[in-house]
């Protein structure tokens, strides 16, 4: 088994490998993003930005709605289409991203 070829750009996420017993290489941003299945990007809504679910409300907006000191309780009787859950694994999304650095290596 081999491990995935290094890109001149190295995400600490995909540092970490584990082998599944089919052989297939899983990284932690897989993890990572099973345990995020309700934020999606598609590139025709919202450009493209993270949202809730495939509707046209983004991580930014949860996000910048607690950041001006909404509750949770607020948010979810102002969007009552939006789940308890949507604006945890908003906030849990901006975390991982906010972690989330690229290191450059040097050419060879």
């Amino acid at each position: 088994m081999d491990l995935p070829p290094p890109d001149k750009h190295i995400n600490p996420v995909f540092a970490c490998f584990c082998f599944k017993n089919d052989g297939a290489v899983e990284t932690d941003k897989d993890k990572n993003m099973e345990q995020l299945d309700r934020i999606t990007q598609q590139p025709g809504i919202m450009g493209g930005k993270a949202c809730i679910r495939g509707m046209r409300i983004t991580v930014g907006m949860i996000v910048g709605q607690i950041g001006a000191g909404r509750s949770v309780d607020e948010i979810l009787t102002d969007y009552p289409y939006l789940a308890r859950e949507d604006i945890m694994q908003a906030l849990r999304y901006a975390a991982w991203r906010a972690e989330e650095r690229e290191v450059i290596l040097a050419s060879s």
